[in-house]
């Protein structure tokens, strides 16, 4: 007499866990994969920062480089320099054009001899040479130019073509005493700095800043 064997209602359920497992284990995977992503993007993001601050700490290289140059001895140190542009020293007695983000063109041009055009519709060459940064793959370019829409002294150009710093009496609003107190003397025209740093590969860092010199 023939034996009938039938699967027991047990070896189905284990059959179904083994399923179950499985399927917890592809969702597992997953979310392992997606967390190394999301690290691996998380450290990326943190190097890149830490990449840029680097580059912009390079960049105080032209501004100690401008300061100097405008200080007595430098190239720029009186009115009668600074009343005409200065390719050596990489300075524009007449603004510069920019582009739309404010950084002169000229600035944006890649290579060796690099041109652009004042707001005059003059060419402006700068030859100053690049700083050498910390390591060899990073370049500090840089260029300076007067606010002003014509060459000359800001002695005689004064307030109808150059951008100045407002006189304590031309403040209106708020307490006029105040005013006075705390504002200082006038001063002549504002100067614009624009830094380019170039660094490993082709990323680039700009830096911007205004100031004022007396002469």
């Amino acid at each position: 007499m023939k034996k009938t064997h039938m699967r027991s209602g047990r070896t189905r359920q284990r059959g179904v866990v083994l399923l179950f497992c499985l399927v917890i284990l592809v969702v597992l995977l997953a979310g392992g994969v997606a967390v190394m992503r999301s690290m691996d993007t998380s450290l990326a993001g943190a190097g890149n920062l830490a990449f840029k601050r680097d580059l912009l700490n390079q960049g105080e290289l032209a501004v100690s480089k401008v300061m100097t140059a405008f200080t007595a001895g430098g190239a720029l140190d009186n009115a009668s320099k600074t009343a005409a542009s200065l390719p050596s020293a990489n300075y524009s007695a007449i603004e510069l054009t920019t582009n739309a983000r404010g950084i002169p063109e000229v600035l944006m041009k890649k290579g060796s001899g690099p041109i652009g055009s004042d707001v005059a519709g003059n060419t402006f060459a700068p030859t100053g040479a690049d700083i050498e940064g910390g390591t060899s793959d990073v370049k500090v370019r840089y260029v300076i130019d007067r606010l002003c829409n014509t060459a000359g002294s800001f002695a005689t150009l004064g307030k109808a073509r150059c951008v100045y710093t407002p006189s304590n009496t031309q403040v209106t609003g708020g307490s006029s005493q105040r005013a006075q107190d705390d504002l200082p003397a006038p001063v002549p025209a504002i100067y614009r700095l624009s830094i380019r740093v170039d660094g490993p590969r082709d990323t680039q860092v700009f830096m911007q800043t205004s100031f004022t010199n007396p002469e």
